[in-house]
């Protein structure tokens, strides 16, 4: 759970996602509003923050996240609930999980419990099974150090309803104040489920046969990797790359992200089923972006792993202009292991079902882009857009987003630099917060002079991935009218091999 430090004490209700598909009358009074992304997922109002318990099952994504129904800043936490069949098209469902007598319900995760272990299951009906924390607001005040556990809730229906686990907590802290966000799976050399859990500045993993009781196995990170802030919201899982079975533990930390704030950091490595060891001790970001924390994956996805963070920074979140609702979820992407000089790293891409939500598009060859007014060719922006762009060689690039007002937001590589930019210091709205209005940087990863771009755009924000998801920044913007040109320009004889702008009807 993506804890404000309770700066404030406040209290926020669970927030229901809404999306286009829910139907023609509900586009049209939710979707004017200023700000409204069209293409990602956003509460119908009121607060959101992390996703949790993700997962997959009977051909249904189940998404929960953290969510209270009353005000637009953080406050006593449910779990709220939207499904969707394509990762795409989401339908709100009813809260999942409510506050009651051992706290709030903070992050954690969902599994398939095909085997039955916890025995949850009944007359043939295959459990799914939430382990979240549980967070007392009593201990927390009191200064207790223990103040936050790992609990249990069940599914019998395909995760309609849930029922909590009688004997809850499954999992009793030890006296360790940052206590949170478990993220379960089942091993299947080890035969037994491992918890992968945030404690203070560094993970504990645990294993169970059950889920109901637990076994500390290691511990890692003390000294290794970011640690600006504390640890949250990890994930264990493992990718295949070429044979070669590679281990990734996500694990989000706020503050002391790559521009400031919250950051998703990973490793790579082996794990054995008892301790995780990481092939070296850099520090690497999944995403370089200001605006994407919290990022995990869902489970029971079989080959794909599927990825999916909070779009928003733990800086401003609290304070951004949007005036029903606050929080956003990035598109959902697609991870997979790259080997660049002789070290894995973990790549995200856009899921393909992203590219249902367009049905124009304009596709350009060899554009020179010292000085290119994109919309003079495909009409003014008005809605989102995908651009992909692929050439022989990276050289200075800029793609400006820009309204009548003269306020721009600017996408662009830095050729000197070897780095990736996002310039929103005259994106529009930036005084809520002093280090909202910066220039944020990324580092090429690709080694090699070709490129492949692609940028996801929104009402209210940005995706850049490029080097087949090597390098990837998220960020969020409010001009104070929406962007309606793009140009490209390039101080160097930059040639754009390939350039498809796709949008909506």
């Amino acid at each position: 759970m993506s804890l404000f430090k309770y700066l404030f004490t406040v209290t926020v209700v669970s927030c229901c996602f809404l999306c286009r598909a829910q139907g023609q009358a509900l586009t049209k009074q939710y979707y004017n509003e200023p700000h409204r992304l069209q293409i990602h997922f956003t509460p119908k109002e009121h607060w959101m923050n992390d996703p949790n318990g993700m997962v997959y099952y009977n051909g249904v994504y189940h998404l929960f996240y953290q969510h209270h129904p009353g005000s637009t800043v953080f406050g006593p936490i449910h779990w709220g609930h939207a499904t969707s069949r394509d990762l795409i098209h989401w339908q709100h469902q009813p809260i999942a999980l409510y506050p009651d007598s051992a706290g709030y319900i903070f992050s954690g995760s969902a599994v398939v419990d095909h085997k039955n272990t916890s025995r949850f299951g009944k007359n043939g009906k295959v459990p799914l099974v939430a382990i979240f924390t549980h967070h007392s607001v009593k201990g927390e005040q009191e200064g207790r150090n223990d103040f936050q556990n790992e609990s249990l809730a069940y599914s019998l229906d395909e995760g309609r309803t849930w029922t909590k686990y009688k004997c809850n907590p499954v999992l009793k802290n030890p006296g360790i104040k940052d206590f949170r966000d478990p993220k379960v799976s089942w091993n299947e050399v080890a035969h037994k489920w491992i918890m992968t859990l945030a404690t203070l500045d560094h993970i504990t993993f645990y294993s169970s046969r059950n889920l109901k009781d637990w076994t500390k196995e290691s511990e890692f990170g003390k000294g290794t990797g970011a640690h600006g802030g504390v640890w949250e919201c990890p994930d264990l899982f493992s990718l295949n790359y070429q044979g070669k079975k590679i281990w990734v533990l996500i694990v989000n930390i706020n503050p002391g992200g790559p521009n400031g704030g919250s950051g998703t950091q990973y490793f790579v490595g082996d794990f054995d089923g008892h301790q995780f060891t990481p092939f070296d001790k850099e520090t690497r970001w999944l995403d370089y972006g200001p605006d994407e924390y919290a990022g995990v994956t869902f489970s029971n996805t079989g080959n794909r792993r599927l990825f999916l963070g909070w779009m928003s920074n733990w800086q401003y979140a609290q304070v951004v202009p949007t005036q029903k609702w606050r929080g956003a979820m990035t598109v959902p992407r697609e991870l997979s292991i790259k080997k660049v000089n002789g070290k894995y790293l973990l790549a995200s891409t856009p899921v393909p079902e992203v590219n249902k939500l367009f049905n124009r598009s304009f596709k350009f060859k060899n554009i020179p882009a010292t000085n290119f007014e994109l919309t003079a060719k495909t009409g003014k922006l008005t809605g989102p857009a995908l651009i992909k762009m692929t050439g022989a060689q990276l050289k200075d690039l800029s793609i400006t987003l820009s309204n009548s007002l003269h306020q721009k937001l600017i996408v662009g590589f830095d050729e000197s630099k070897n780095e990736f930019f996002i310039d929103r210091t005259q994106s529009g709205n930036v005084g809520f917060e002093k280090d909202f209005g910066k220039r944020h940087t990324a580092p090429r990863l690709l080694q090699t002079p070709n490129f492949n771009c692609t940028l996801i755009i929104d009402k209210a924000s940005v995706e850049l991935f490029e080097g087949d998801g090597l390098t990837v920044m998220t960020a969020i913007f409010f001009p104070d009218e929406d962007y309606s040109d793009i140009s490209i320009q390039s101080k160097s004889a930059l040639n754009m091999e390939s350039l498809t702008v796709s949008s909506q009807n």
